[in-house]
């Protein structure tokens, strides 16, 4: 049984910088590319970020290019989202999820566990 615990999100105002956190449980953490989504009131579920299982290729979404990175330390078992420039679009309940390989994926359908979301809202 894989669990992913997210952590790390809050209110900020607009311009400031969050991290959040995934712990994963498991040992073959390290076998699986890992990914960010994030869900907005009234909205569906969006890509964010992914990160392949070396931490070696990473892909984002146009909307957080630049202002957010995803990294990984495999032996702490956690997935990070580093969200600099903080706008109130990035309001949302995020995510992160544990690929079915260890590549990239930005499609919700690659993933085949997910935590139970972390909150995360920007006053402008």
């Amino acid at each position: 049984q894989v669990h992913l615990i997210e952590s790390g999100g809050g209110l900020v105002q607009a311009g400031a910088s969050l991290r959040l956190s995934c712990a994963a449980s498991g040992r073959t953490f390290t076998n699986y590319g890992m990914g960010w989504f994030r869900q907005a009131p009234g909205k569906a579920r969006e890509f964010v970020a992914t990160i392949d299982w070396s931490g070696g290729t990473t892909i984002y979404a146009d909307s957080v290019k630049g202002r957010f990175t995803i990294s990984r330390d495999n032996a702490k078992n956690t997935v990070y989202l580093q969200m600099n420039n903080l706008k109130p679009e990035d309001t949302a309940v995020y995510y992160c999820a544990r690929g079915g390989s260890m590549y990239t994926y930005t499609s919700s359908h690659a993933y085949h566990y997910w935590g139970q979301g972390t909150q995360v809202t920007v006053s402008s």
